[in-house]
């Protein structure tokens, strides 16, 4: 009974050393780069619940940037590098303001080691001021926006990629009283 489990042992043994050494290498899930696309998800958010026309509002774009990964700051440190750009497509009835960008922070990477770069983690919050200019439809309407970008890991940069996505704001008649939004409040404490 000892020789035949033993045996097993040696068989099972065996089998799971030829299986690590014929399959995929360990690491290769984790070195796997993954597409620009989805290095970034952003959102946008409204200052106000509702915007009543004629009224100008914020919205806070917030680019949440997957973990060990960056993104260049819209002010980059030298010229070929990709910033990152925020571009509306305003629909008839709104008017933008200039863009606000986050500072970004300054590190060195094994790519650019005897050069800091300035970039994005983690999260980013870019402003958009917006003025309704009192003749968009009332009711919900979308505000269509690309985010330009290019992410980098500690040493590899990924292609640049354009990611569409749109924005949600509520309009009102004129006169109505403006309400903070209350949900994602965070984005718009000055």
């Amino acid at each position: 009974m000892n020789f035949a489990r033993s045996f097993f042992h040696l068989i099972a043994g065996a089998c799971a050393v030829f299986c690590l050494l014929c399959g995929a290498p360990r690491g290769a899930a984790q070195t796997a780069l993954p597409h620009a696309r989805d290095v970034v998800a952003p959102a946008a958010y409204a200052s106000l619940e509702a915007v009543p026309r004629g009224r100008t509002f914020e919205l806070a774009v917030v680019l949440t940037i997957r973990r060990g990964f960056h993104i260049n700051a819209h002010e980059v440190l030298d010229s070929y590098l990709i910033a990152t750009e925020l571009k509306p497509a305003l629909p008839a009835g709104f008017q933008a303001g200039t863009i606000l960008y986050p500072a970004g922070t300054q590190r060195k990477f094994a790519f650019s080691a005897d050069k800091p770069m300035n970039v994005y983690q983690q999260t980013a919050v870019i402003r958009l001021p917006l003025t309704e200019l009192g003749n968009a439809p009332l009711g919900e309407q979308k505000i269509p926006l690309k985010i330009r970008y290019q992410a980098c890991s500690e040493d590899t940069c990924l292609p640049p990629v354009t990611l569409d996505f749109q924005a949600v704001v509520t309009v009102a008649a004129a006169g109505t009283k403006p309400r903070p939004a209350q949900a994602h409040a965070e984005f718009f404490k000055k």
